[in-house]
């Protein structure tokens, strides 16, 4: 009995592309092709597929957001997409690999029967960010001050109003948000804030 395979992007090129690629496999049978992520999820539920092959940008529901509504439900989901930079969100939503487009046509099939087994697969360059990411955060250890003058940001205060409230400068705060940004790997203070509660740094 052939692996049931449900095919989600929006450009319909790379269907075709996918579906010539694939579709010459005896084991592999493309079941449905969807152009966004709400027809993902609606296909899912109707046609059973064992594993979903899907891109993450896409107009309306995007792919995280369609991984993590089928997430449970009994799909396996191969994220294929040409960004190597959603690893981190697509694989907490679900995912159960993650390929970039470029991807050989066999490496891509192997791929889909592993995922199927249970298996995770990465491509080496998304394996590779995800190793980053993860050394990360040993790195990015917030100190006791850094982490009041993170919450009182996140709270709303200016730098002015934080200052007053630690009895520091406001020198002194903008350095610990300079180094609170590095640490977190961010650029400003809402994705810092952002960041550090995806963390539970504040929670």
């Amino acid at each position: 009995m052939p692996l049931r395979l449900l095919i989600a992007d929006d450009h319909p090129i790379v269907r075709d592309g996918l579906r010539a690629a694939l579709g010459g496999e005896p084991d592999l049978e493309i079941v449905g092709e969807a152009a966004d992520g709400a027809e993902a999820v609606r296909l899912a539920s109707e046609l059973a597929p064992d594993v979903v092959l899907m891109d993450l940008r896409m107009p309306g529901l995007d792919g995280v957001s369609a991984i993590r509504l089928l997430s449970g439900t009994g799909p396996r989901v191969l994220v294929l997409t040409t960004f190597d930079t959603d690893v981190l969100p697509a694989l907490e939503a679900g995912a159960a690999g993650y390929l970039l487009k470029d991807a050989p046509p066999q490496e891509l099939a192997a791929a889909v029967r592993a995922v199927h087994r249970g298996e995770t697969v990465l491509a080496p360059a998304v394996a590779g960010r995800l190793a980053d990411h993860l050394r990360r955060p040993a790195r990015g250890k917030l100190s006791k001050r850094e982490l009041e003058v993170l919450r009182l940001v996140a709270g709303g205060a200016t730098n002015k109003e934080a200052a007053a409230g630690l009895f520091i400068s406001e020198a002194s705060v903008k350095t610990h948000l300079l180094h609170i940004y590095a640490k977190l790997d961010v650029r400003d203070r809402a994705a810092a804030v952002a960041e550090a509660f995806r963390r539970g740094l504040l929670g």
